[in-house]
């Protein structure tokens, strides 16, 4: 059950004591978390973050390591969804979050690019309208046959779409740099520091940055957010690198890379057992570890050692857009969470969004993402 990612050393947090009370205390100690002490501190705001475990000890630091841009719908959807002009709004705060990453990151973030494949003759109808809708509109994207794909994905993938702005992650890392530059800034990082109750803090404002475990903290999200489990194995490092930027397929439901030292990062496979998956508790299944190692085999026609297992806990929400913004029932606490998979970038654009929100500069993409939009 250890993370590949949280094993990497890191050298400790300055340790930062506000003077005075906090103007803000942020639960979750993530991307999301991290992002908005940021923000907030940046622009002279007193903070507090409080997290659980340590920082990135959550589904930060164990997931599949996807800089994606965009959400959990594909681009041609939203459009139909939300609207053209929404949607293209929503695509531009990803990708201007992951050219942040990349000047923030440092060597956490690799800009790679990443392959969206199609599995079967339905899934490239799909996949299709996604590229065909996203150049129309302007935004970078190729469009690769067969013959395009490299040789260990021939056969098996009758088409793929590579999105260029994307990119692979050392989450862990990259959350542990954003969490010091927050603490540089002023904030005040409190790990090992569980919230149960928002009425055990005292700031004017709360943010609760938890994602998909925002459970007993407001009841109001309880019904608006589904835990859900994600499960990746790591191998050893392989002979040769095979798949050297993030592959998913089956609109996400199976995902894989490559790290530098050529280990496979895979996951996914929850239909596997989907009524199981929907669930906050942070363990391993046979069932999907299993499948997990049949793709595997299946990839690459043996099955190497396998070093790592874990599972990461998300939150994901009926429309497939993250609640972003104060509840409405009670406008002290605000949340920024459910990103249903996408995480890793939405996290840290929306962490800002709503840190420069309650800093005065409000953006009018929040109204789209506002909580109260979800009813139970």
């Amino acid at each position: 059950m250890a993370s590949f990612w949280l094993e990497e050393p890191a050298e400790p947090l300055p340790r930062r004591t506000l003077a005075g009370d906090p103007d803000v205390e942020i639960v979750g100690g993530g991307v999301t978390g991290c992002s908005c002490a940021l923000a907030l501190a940046e622009a002279g705001l007193r903070v507090r973050l409080h997290e659980a475990r340590e920082i990135a000890g959550g589904a930060s630091g164990r997931n599949g390591g996807f800089a994606l841009r965009g959400g959990a719908m594909a681009y041609d959807q939203a459009r139909e969804q939300f609207g053209p002009a929404w949607a293209r709004s929503y695509w531009d705060l990803t990708e201007h979050a992951l050219r942040r990453m990349a000047e923030l990151a440092g060597d956490a973030f690799r800009h790679v690019g990443s392959l969206r494949l199609a599995a079967d003759d339905a899934e490239v109808a799909d996949v299709r309208s996604e590229y065909d809708m996203l150049t129309s509109d302007g935004y970078a994207a190729e469009w690769l046959e067969v013959d395009d794909l490299p040789p260990s994905l021939r056969g098996r993938f009758p088409a793929a779409l590579l999105h260029p702005p994307d990119g692979a992650l050392q989450p862990a890392r990259w959350v542990r740099r954003l969490a010091r530059r927050a603490a540089d800034a002023g904030a005040e990082l409190r790990e090992h520091s569980p919230v149960s109750s928002l009425d055990d803090l005292s700031a004017p404002y709360v943010v609760i940055a938890t994602d998909g475990h925002t459970r007993g903290l407001a009841p109001e999200l309880d019904a608006r957010i589904q835990p859900t489990r994600g499960q990746v194995i790591v191998t050893e490092p392989l002979h040769e690198l095979l798949f050297d930027r993030p592959h998913y397929a089956r609109h996400g439901l199976e995902y894989w890379q490559q790290t530098p030292d050529r280990r496979l990062v895979i996951g996914g496979w929850r239909d596997a057992a989907l009524e199981q998956e929907w669930t906050a508790e942070e363990t391993i299944t046979p069932v999907v570890q299993e499948r997990i190692e049949s793709a595997v085999r299946d990839l690459l026609g043996e099955l190497p050692e396998i070093t790592h297992r874990w599972a990461g806990i998300w939150g994901t929400t009926r429309d497939l857009l993250p609640l972003v913004g104060p509840l409405p029932e009670n406008d002290r606490v605000w949340v920024s969470a459910g990103y249903s998979g996408h995480g890793n970038v939405l996290g840290f654009a929306c962490g800002e969004l709503v840190g420069r929100a309650l800093a005065g500069d409000r953006d009018a993409l929040l109204a789209g993402l506002a909580p109260g939009r979800t009813t139970a």
